[in-house]
């Protein structure tokens, strides 16, 4: 039988900051594809085709794709947060499907200056935000040796 030790903080500055370093650079990476690539219209610009294509994949490619390989985005690694995976299997390494389920939701996470996220960090049990709760993650401080993952077979 598996047993699992858990152990969290909500770590809400660094997880702030991470978020605020992640969507500065996904906003100011859209807001090049709009200028440069974007369609005048008469109330902005708008994407369509291949642009529009290409910044769906740079939000997944730096989204997930960071943390797939680096276990974070790079305001996590900048902040030493790190996603780790609960999921009842042989490993914490997170899953594409994983990864995707919890940023699919960032939007309702950061929907009006994070809200929701902050209120789910500091109520539940392990920290978790709505897309951490979906995906069975944990975020942790990888320099707290409070705070830690632990699987026991």
């Amino acid at each position: 039988m598996k047993q699992e030790k858990i152990a969290t903080k909500p770590n809400l500055r660094k997880r702030i900051f991470a978020g605020l370093i992640d969507y500065s650079l996904m906003f100011g990476m859209s807001l090049v594809m709009f200028i440069y690539f974007g369609k005048e219209t008469s109330t902005g610009y708008k994407l369509e085709g291949f642009p529009a294509l290409t910044t769906s994949l740079i939000w997944c490619f730096y989204m997930i794709g960071f943390e797939l390989k680096f276990g974070g985005t790079l305001g996590n690694l900048l902040f030493d947060l790190q996603v780790v995976s609960i999921r009842d299997n042989s490993t914490s390494s997170l899953t594409f499907g994983q990864s995707f389920k919890r940023h699919v939701v960032d939007l309702l996470d950061i929907w009006f200056f994070g809200l929701l996220g902050i209120l789910l960090i500091k109520n539940t049990k392990y920290n978790q935000r709505l897309g951490d709760l979906w995906a069975k993650t944990i975020v942790i401080d990888s320099t707290d040796d409070q705070q830690f993952y632990k699987r026991f077979i």
